[in-house]
């Protein structure tokens, strides 16, 4: 059975992200996202919104680079795929989540305050590649810089 997992967002940051590091130093940030859809109601011609919310989670210098630059409002695209977790509460509880892990990620806006360097756009493109099996944790490789001197260095 042939199957794709891929999800494309572009939306502001819910909270500030949470940063932690595993046992073996891997940098492992979650945040969450809100993407919003307006549309006008046909039958009473108001505008409506619909907003989604997703937690999304970023690893290794993606981590980084997310924990550094974006904080909550932060409008941010990302490319990733969609992932299960089921846990058990010191309860007995079973529970689960779904959300998505960043393959891909561009910062959009300006600068944060306070940064030095010119006015225009921030952005990033680092790419993790996906792992083959869902319990390896993603490996980072860097792709092809086109930024200049005055863009974020990564």
């Amino acid at each position: 059975m042939a199957s794709y997992n891929r999800v494309i967002l572009l939306g502001n940051l819910t909270r500030d992200p949470e940063m932690k590091y595993l046992p073996s130093g891997t940098a492992v940030a979650n945040f969450g996202m809100a993407m919003s859809e307006r549309y006008t109601d046909r039958q009473t011609g108001e505008q409506r919104e619909n907003v989604c919310f997703v937690d999304v989670e970023a690893w290794d210098r993606q981590a980084e680079i997310v924990n550094e630059y974006l904080s909550k409002g932060s409008p941010v695209f990302i490319e990733g795929s969609l992932r299960f977790d089921s846990w058990e509460t010191p309860e007995g509880e079973k529970r689960n989540k779904l959300k998505v892990r960043v393959f891909r990620l561009q910062l959009i806006g300006g600068r944060r305050d306070g940064d030095e360097g010119g006015g225009g756009y921030t952005q990033a493109t680092p790419s993790n590649v996906p792992p083959t099996d869902q319990t390896s944790t993603p490996s980072t490789t860097e792709s092809d810089d086109t930024s200049t001197s005055d863009d974020i260095p990564f």
